[in-house]
């Protein structure tokens, strides 16, 4: 990847929606080019597709809540148990498998306190193989960032 491509990447991820015309003058290059070098990075998996970005807030979703998982085992069929029954949860928008103390990092949306007391009875805390958990409630964004730095 060149700089044209960092480009490329960092125009979409402003404009997922944008021309191949606006977003060939956006970076410096014509029009054909500026198609053949979206098309290579998306078959070569850089562009993994593309997606609306929503409010939370206005979709009756205020609440962010980070959750620490410590797993009974960490062994790797414990681990993907874990993925598989976590990605059924319609209020978990991320999970990450972490260093340190904690082995997953739930990041998850909820309503209000008690959505959030719900979702834990009736659906992480049911999860087999979970040994401890910590929340912690989010009190807002200070930095969120969607699009690459600049290139290198």
């Amino acid at each position: 990847m060149d700089a044209i491509d960092h480009r490329i990447i960092r125009a979409l991820q402003k404009d997922g929606r944008m021309k191949i015309a606006d977003l060939a003058e956006e970076v410096g290059l014509s029009a054909t080019p500026c198609a053949r070098r979206l098309e290579r990075l998306q078959s070569e998996g850089v562009i993994t597709g593309y997606s609306a970005r929503v409010d939370a807030d206005k979709l009756g979703l205020p609440v962010t809540v980070f959750v620490s998982v410590e797993l009974e085992q960490q062994a790797r069929g414990g681990v993907d148990a874990f993925e598989r029954a976590i990605g059924a949860f319609d209020e978990v928008m991320e999970c990450h498998l972490m260093t340190g103390s904690r082995d997953i990092l739930l990041r998850v949306v909820v309503a209000d306190l008690a959505a959030f007391d719900r979702f834990l009875e009736t659906r992480l805390m049911n999860v087999p193989g979970i040994r401890n958990m910590r929340s912690n409630f989010a009190l807002r964004a200070m930095v969120r960032r969607e699009v690459l730095p600049a290139a290198p």
